[in-house]
């Protein structure tokens, strides 16, 4: 008597599998592209906070293909009391966190990326906590570009990037503590 043996995925493998491809088909949600005259502003998006949270931050790239320099100044949203151009830095060791009083400068041909550890937006005295999943509306402000509206999408707390949060899976959680 033969019995013939065949060979099924794991559990683990299969929940990966499906895991990886709702990352997959999730992602071009995430691809928000707004031109406002010569800039191209990508990748907009923010972190969870608690609930009784008063800021966030807001992070996003902005690339200038035009011949002149243009300048982010702020924004404004129903989501914060007050929003502001950040910059981050190590000072003699202390990281310092202070506004950019002038605005932050996008320099002719060049990309300017806002992002955890460096520049950002500051969203002080949040209305409400912001939820893993939320598309946030706000409007930035522009010297030369005028004021521009765009969503940011909210990531997990510990996100490091837009889409790293997204779907909220963390796969050493899984069954099995998947592996890739």
């Amino acid at each position: 008597m033969h019995i013939e043996r065949r060979a099924f995925p794991s559990v683990t493998c299969v929940i990966a599998c499906a895991a990886m491809l709702c990352c997959f088909l999730a992602a071009p949600a995430c691809a928000q592209e707004v031109k406002a005259g010569d800039l191209v502003i990508t990748q907009a998006w923010s972190r969870a906070t608690p609930g009784g949270a008063k800021i966030a931050g807001g992070y996003l790239t902005i690339e200038n293909k035009g011949a002149t320099a243009d300048r982010l100044l702020g924004g404004s949203g129903e989501v914060a009391g007050k929003i502001e151009v950040h910059e981050m830095a190590m000072n003699n060791g202390v990281m310092t966190m202070r506004p950019l009083d002038g605005g932050l400068t996008i320099d002719p041909g060049k990309t300017v990326k806002l992002a955890p550890g460096g520049y950002h937006l500051m969203f002080s005295d949040l209305k409400k906590p912001l939820r893993q999943g939320d598309k946030v509306p706000v409007t930035l402000e522009f010297e030369k570009a005028g004021k521009v509206s765009l969503s940011f999408d909210v990531q997990g707390v510990g996100a490091q990037g837009p889409g790293a949060g997204s779907g909220g899976m963390d796969m050493k959680k899984m069954p099995g503590g998947a592996k890739m």
